[in-house]
């Protein structure tokens, strides 16, 4: 009974891996992930003003987490 069962896991876990395996080639062999203008119209609409705000958003990620890390050493810190 157990055996039976263990086979047929063993069937259905084959047939879903060789079905994924197949979609996988389908997608491959049909360009589903080729996109050759991705990375050229990211530079196209990359400019000066964006890189400003994205160094501003980590240094201020920065700034917050060393705040964090000040308040969490003051309340391990007994009081004077």
């Amino acid at each position: 009974m157990s055996e039976d069962i263990v086979i047929l896991m063993i069937g259905v876990s084959t047939f879903l891996g060789a079905l994924g395996l197949l979609g996988l080639i389908w997608a491959v062999k049909t360009g589903q992930f080729d996109d050759h203008s991705k990375f050229i119209d990211a530079t196209k609409h990359d400019n000066e003003e964006d890189l400003r705000d994205a160094v501003m958003m980590a240094e201020k990620k920065a700034r917050y987490k060393q705040r964090k890390k000040e308040i969490e050493k003051q309340k391990c810190m007994p009081p004077d």
